[in-house]
């Protein structure tokens, strides 16, 4: 299975800047992926799991984004987790993710990298 035949999707909000850099980061390199919109389908507790496998929980949640300083959270202790089932634009954006490996955050090394044919 070529690293091209699994489904890649894109997550995150038409409003973030790095989801739309994201998008146009694989136009541009003819990739196919499926848009999933934070705001018309949040994720279900077992897609932020195997999210927060791949990434780790503490890298989830972006702490310098509005929703995170509207939460108040800056000084609290919370679950990365359950933070972000209750509000998904917590999530640090775009989330990208392709069968079990994921990545937060504008990667574009990582997304080469996934690019690659697998020896």
């Amino acid at each position: 299975m070529s690293s091209r035949a699994a489904l890649l999707q894109i997550i995150g909000t038409r409003d973030s800047a790095d989801t739309r850099k994201a998008e146009r980061w694989f136009k541009e390199r003819r990739v196919p992926y499926a848009f999933v919109d934070l705001k018309e389908r949040p994720l279900s507790p077992g897609e932020l799991e195997s999210i927060a496998r791949a990434i780790g929980p503490d890298a989830l949640l972006d702490p310098d984004s509005r929703a995170f300083q509207r939460a108040g959270l800056a000084h609290l202790v919370y679950d990365p987790l359950e933070q972000a089932l209750k509000n998904p634009l917590l999530l640090r954006q775009p989330i990208l993710r392709r069968g079990r490996e994921a990545v937060a955050g504008y990667d574009p090394q990582t997304w080469q990298a996934w690019l690659k044919p697998s020896s």
